[in-house]
């Protein structure tokens, strides 16, 4: 399949299948719809999250099945202003949901082989070792490390995503593939070359084609949103303001695939819905179940302390909750349930036995532990009484 035909055979959808956008509804983006009543129940629990986070809002956005989304947006943001349905959020580790989805769709239409090598689509990158294959590298698995080495690009005025990708190829491996989970960012970025290579355009272009335009997403990476995404509170680390890591402009045009999407609650629960078959046909039947099995049964690993695990199972771009203690999965949630968690302070996750999915987009980074420590509570409400409401 030769490069330009990759970005236009997704341009065409299923036939009979329609990606209809929640603002292809007949309402007004900025006014909640007549049904989200009903997530109006779980106000309450979402009110204690926020006390215990000690964070001045939220917008938790959830369906159930093929209903249509609901959201709730409660108090405002760093700054002050008031959240609402339409508020956009920098989803940080969030953005790997999309970018896997970019490499399953290629996958599903012959562009590439999920086991198939590295070393078959990037020859020169240091990385591409025998094992170093993609479905390791979605599921952390390929030994590669957590993320290129700051000597190689400085995070200073000039850092652009062209010099971010020659780094990512030109950082090795630091492990046996097949033998560790170690979760990390460097394999995202190779992915994203892998993927620019195939599709003969930038990784931000290729994920509007692919995943933000068929899903109907407002997206954005790597360009300024036309309104400012929610400040975020306790952003650490010593850099100065117009440096800072997710509020900035300048952290913004990094156009990070691991990190730099900034989209809506809705917009990212549309995200881990795409994983759990909503739309039908956005991904293969077959596809979509691969995606969601663990691809590193028995193998230890995660993120780091609290997070390690003596079993640590994976999907293809997903979080996988399995047996892991503690996590940020709502503890009544299926050992089956999957999705996404960003350090910015959101999460993005997928029961299959409730079949609940949901978003919630904090206003305060994760650094002091709400999200592992509160979120699940928040979850575990919504699984428990479900989301009601109309089917598409």
């Amino acid at each position: 399949m030769s490069k330009a035909s990759i970005p236009s055979c997704y341009n065409e959808q299923q036939e009979g299948t329609v990606y209809e956008p929640i603002h292809h509804l007949g309402l007004a983006p900025h006014v909640a719809h007549k049904e989200n009543v009903l997530i109006e129940i779980y106000h309450p629990e979402a009110d204690r999250c926020l006390v215990a986070a000690r964070m001045s809002g939220l917008v938790l956005a959830a369906a159930q099945g093929d209903g249509i989304p609901q959201t709730l947006a409660i108090g405002v943001d760093a700054a002050g202003v008031l959240l609402n349905a339409d508020t956009l959020f920098i989803g940080a580790s969030l953005t790997k949901l999309a970018t896997a989805l970019v490499i399953l769709r290629l996958a599903d239409v012959g562009a590439l082989a999920l086991d198939s090598e590295l070393a078959e689509y990037l020859p020169d990158a240091a990385a591409a070792q025998p094992g170093v294959t993609l479905r390791r590298i979605l599921s952390h698995s390929a030994g590669l490390p957590i993320d290129v080495r700051p000597d190689r690009v400085p995070y200073r005025p000039g850092l652009d995503w062209p010099m971010l990708a020659a780094a990512c190829v030109a950082e090795p491996a630091v492990a046996a593939p097949g033998t560790l989970v170690q979760y990390g960012n460097h394999g995202y970025g190779l992915v994203a070359v892998l993927i620019e290579q195939i599709c003969g355009t930038s990784f931000a272009s290729a994920l509007q084609d692919l995943v933000l335009g068929p899903l109907h997403i407002e997206g954005y990476l790597g360009v300024e949103p036309p309104r400012a995404p929610a400040l975020l509170a306790d952003v650490r680390g010593t850099n100065p303001p117009e440096l800072a890591p997710f509020t900035s402009p300048f952290y913004r045009s990094l156009a990070l695939p691991w990190a730099g999407l900034v989209t809506t609650a809705t917009g990212f629960l549309s995200l881990v819905r795409a994983f759990a078959g909503h739309p039908a046909g956005f991904v293969s039947a077959h596809i979509v179940a691969d995606a969601r099995r663990s691809q590193t049964s028995g193998l230890p690993g995660g993120s780091g302390p609290p997070l390690w695990y003596a079993d640590c199972a994976w999907g293809l771009g997903l979080d996988i909750y399995g047996a892991k203690q503690p996590h940020w999965s709502p503890p009544n949630a299926a050992p089956e349930s999957f999705g996404h968690a960003g350090a910015s302070g959101c999460i993005a996750w997928h029961d299959p036995a409730s079949r609940v999915s949901y978003a919630i987009m904090g206003t305060r980074t994760a650094a002091n532990g709400w999200l592992l420590r509160h979120a699940p509570a928040l979850g575990a409400a919504l699984l428990a009484g479900r989301i009601a409401g109309p089917a598409r």
